[in-house]
C-alpha cells in the first residue's frame, strides 16, 4: 500500500509463547530418533564419566584411612585417569552431537519460517512492515545460530552433569542428599525471580533491535526523498534514537543478569556449609566413612561449574529462546493453503471485474481509506484510476489484486469472489505490477522465469519482444544468460519496468492491475514503456492507477477516486465535458506540460 494513503500503526508478527515454541522442538526431535539418542547417551556417559574420579578419589581417602596395599591405590588412580580420558572424548562427542542436532533444527525452522514468510498475505507483510519480517529470518536466525554453538550445548551437558551429581550425594548417604538440595529453595527462588522478569525484558531488547532495522530500511529506501527534502538530519536523529534505545536494554539485561548472579552465589553458599556440618556430625555419629564425607562437599563443589556455566550462559540461552519463539511464532501467522507451491491454473478467456459496496479500512483508524466503491470494468476492457494523493488509488488496487479483504462488499473476478480464495488462487487470476519492481541477482533468464518457470529461452525472447525490450537484451554480453541485478548488469529504470513486464506476459493471469508501474521510468522512457505496457495487456482485463494522464486517457473508462468515493466515471472526452474534478486535473496537467 502506498505510504501516503492513511493507515494505522503497524503491528508486529505474532510471538509464540515458550509451550508452543518445546512442543515445536519435541515434535522436529522426535523425528531425529537416531541422532536425539546418540546426543542423550554421549551426554549423560560424559557427565557420569567426570562425576566417576570425585568417588574414586573418597575410595583412595578410605584406603589411606584403612591401610590398603599399595597396588590398590595405583589401580584407583589408573581408573582415574581412565574416566577422565574416556570423559573427554564423550564430552566431545556430546558437544559435537548437540550442535549437529541444533544446525539440523535451525534449519528446519529457517526453512519453514521463510516458506511461511513468502506466503503470508501481501497485506500483512505491509502492515507489520519489512524491519520486523527481517529481523526475525535474519537476526532471530543469528542469534539461536550462535545460541545453538555456544549457550544450549553447554546448558543442556551442565544440566545433565547437575542431575548425575545430585544423584550421587543422594546415593552417599540420604542425609548428604538432603543437605545438598536444601540449597534448591534458594537456585529456585533465584530463578523464580529471574525468569519471569527476564523473558519480557529480552522481547522488548528484540523488538527495540526490529525497530531500529525498520528505521534504517525506511530511511535507506526512501533515500532519493530523503535528500531532496534534506530529511536527512531527521532521519539520523531517529536511528540514533532506536540505536540508544537497544543500548539502553542492553545495559538493563546486563544489570539484570548481575542481580541474579548474586542469588546464585547465595545459593552455592547455604548448600556447601549445611553439606560441611551434616557431613561432620554423620562421621561424628561413624554414619559415613571418612571418604564419603569429603567426597559430598567435592561433588557439590562439582557443581559450581556447571551452575556458572548455565548462569553464565543463561544469557545467551534465554536470547536464543526469545527468537526461538519469535520464530516459531512466524510459522502460526499463515495457514498451510497460503504457503507458496500452491499454484492454480486460471481457465482460458477473458474475465469482467465487478467491484460492488467495497469499503475498507486499516485497524483502528478512524476513518475507512474506501467507502462503498461500485466498478465494473468488462472482459478484456481497461479502466483508469486517478485522484488525488491520498484518494484511496493504491488501496484500491491492491484489494482488487486480492491483497487484503474489504470490512464490506466484495471483489469479484468473473464469478469469483477474491475473498474466497488464498493468494495462490488471486494469483492466478490476477497479476499486479507497481513501482517497486526488484531484479534479482542472476541471470536474466532466471528472473524471467520467476514468473513462469518452465517457459524456454525462445518463450522468453517472444515476451521481451512484445515490451519492447528484446534488441537491448541481445545486446547484453551473454544474452538471456547475462548476469544482471547487485553485482551484474546495471540497468536503468525503462528495462528494470521492461522486464516487469515480460513476467506479466509470461504470467498469463486474466486480469492485470497496474499501480503506476511506469513511474519511475523517466520521462524519456515513458512513451515507450506506455506502448509496452498496452502490448503486455493486450486481451486481458486491466487496471491502471494512472500516474501520467496520457495513460489514462487510452484506457476504455476512467473512474475518479476523491477521499475513499467513486467521484466520476466516464470516458476521457465525456469527462473532460462534464468539466467536473477530472476536468480540473487535466487541465492541470496539461498547463503543467506546456510550462
Amino acid at each position: 500500500m502506498s505510504a501516503t494513503e492513511t493507515r494505522a500503526a503497524p503491528a508486529i508478527l505474532r510471538t509464540a509463547t515458550g509451550r508452543e515454541a518445546t512442543r515445536w522442538v519435541a515434535a522436529h526431535t522426535r523425528e531425529l530418533p537416531g541422532l536425539t539418542t546418540a546426543t542423550v547417551l554421549t551426554t549423560v556417559a560424559g557427565a557420569a564419566l567426570q562425576v566417576l574420579p570425585v568417588f574414586l578419589l573418597g575410595q583412595v581417602v578410605d584406603g589411606v584411612v584403612a591401610g590398603e596395599a599399595q597396588s590398590i591405590l595405583v589401580t584407583i588412580g589408573a581408573l582415574m585417569v581412565a574416566a577422565v580420558l574416556l570423559g573427554s572424548g564423550a564430552t566431545a562427542a556430546s558437544t559435537y552431537l548437540i550442535g549437529r542436532l541444533g544446525a539440523e533444527l535451525l534449519a528446519r525452522l529457517r526453512e519453514a519460517a521463510v516458506r511461511a514468510v513468502l506466503g503470508m498475505p501481501s497485506a500483512r507483510i505491509e502492515q507489520v512492515g519489512r524491519g520486523d519480517v527481517l529481523s526475525r529470518v535474519g537476526d532471530d536466525v543469528a542469534v539461536l545460530s550462535k545460541g545453538i554453538r555456544t549457550a544450549i550445548p553447554t546448558v543442556f551437558s551442565s544440566g545433565v552433569l547437575v542431575a548425575i551429581a545430585t544423584a550421587g550425594m543422594f546415593g552417599l548417604d540420604w542425609r548428604l542428599g538432603l543437605a545438598g538440595a536444601c540449597a534448591l529453595p534458594a537456585y529456585a527462588l533465584a530463578l523464580r525471580w529471574y525468569l519471569p522478569r527476564s523473558a519480557p525484558l529480552y522481547q522488548r531488547q528484540r523488538e527495540a533491535q526490529a525497530d531500529r532495522a525498520q528505521a534504517l530500511i525506511s530511511g535507506l529506501d526512501g533515500i532519493g526523498t530523503v535528500r531532496a527534502y534534506r530529511l536527512e538530519e531527521a532521519f539520523r536523529e531517529q536511528v540514533t534514537r532506536e540505536s540508544w534505545r537497544v543500548r539502553d536494554l542492553g545495559v538493563e539485561v546486563f544489570r539484570f543478569f548481575g542481580r541474579f548472579v548474586g542469588r546464585e552465589n547465595r545459593a552455592e553458599f547455604i548448600g556447601l556449609v549445611l553439606i560441611i556440618v551434616v557431613g561432620y556430625v554423620l562421621l561424628e555419629a561413624d554414619a559415613v566413612t571418612l571418604g564419603e564425607a569429603s567426597v559430598a562437599p567435592l561433588l557439590f563443589h562439582r557443581l559450581f561449574n556447571p551452575l556458572g556455566a548455565i548462569m553464565f550462559t543463561f544469557d545467551e540461552a534465554q536470547k536464543s529462546g526469545a527468537s526461538l519463539t519469535r520464530l516459531v511464532g512466524v510459522l502460526s501467522e499463515a495457514p498451510e493453503e497460503r504457503l507458496v507451491g500452491h499454484t492454480v491454473v486460471a481457465a482460458a478467456g477473458s474475465y469482467p471485474v465487478t467491484v460492488a459496496g467495497l469499503t475498507f479500512g486499516y485497524p483502528d483508524s478512524e476513518q475507512p481509506v474506501l467507502r462503498e466503491v461500485d466498478l465494473a470494468i468488462p472482459a478484456g476492457g481497461s479502466l483508469a484510476l486517478v485522484g488525488a494523493t491520498g484518494a484511496g488509488k493504491t488501496t484500491l488496487a491492491a484489494l482488487i489484486a486480492g491483497i487484503g479483504t474489504p470490512q464490506a462488499g466484495s471483489v469479484r473476478i468473473g464469478s469469483t469472489d477474491l475473498a474466497e480464495l488464498d493468494e495462490a488462487g488471486a494469483r492466478a487470476l490476477v497479476s499486479i505490477l507497481t513501482q517497486e519492481t526488484h531484479v534479482f541477482s542472476g541471470p536474466l533468464a532466471d528472473d524471467l522465469r520467476l514468473a513462469a518457470p518452465e517457459a524456454t529461452d525462445a518463450e522468453l525472447m517472444d515476451a521481451l519482444r512484445t515490451v519492447g525490450a528484446d534488441t537491448w537484451v541481445t545486446a547484453l554480453p551473454d544474452g538471456l544468460d547475462t548476469m544482471v541485478g547487485e553485482g551484474g548488469e546495471r540497468l536503468d529504470g525503462t528495462k528494470v519496468a521492461q522486464i516487469a513486464l515480460a513476467r506479466l506476459v509470461l504470467g498469463r493471469a486474466p486480469v492485470v492491475v497496474l499501480d503506476e508501474s511506469t513511474a519511475e521510468a523517466g520521462s524519456q522512457g515513458a512513451a515507450e514503456l506506455e506502448r509496452a505496457v498496452s502490448a503486455a495487456c493486450q486481451g486481458r482485463t486491466t487496471l491502471f492507477v494512472a500516474h501520467r494522464l496520457t495513460q489514462a486517457m487510452a484506457a476504455d473508462r476512467i473512474a475518479v477516486l476523491d477521499a475513499g468515493r467513486v467521484v466520476e466515471q466516464g470516458t476521457h472526452e465525456e469527462l473532460v465535458a462534464m468539466g467536473g474534478r477530472y476536468a480540473d486535473l487535466w487541465r492541470a496537467w496539461r498547463e503543467g506540460n506546456s510550462s
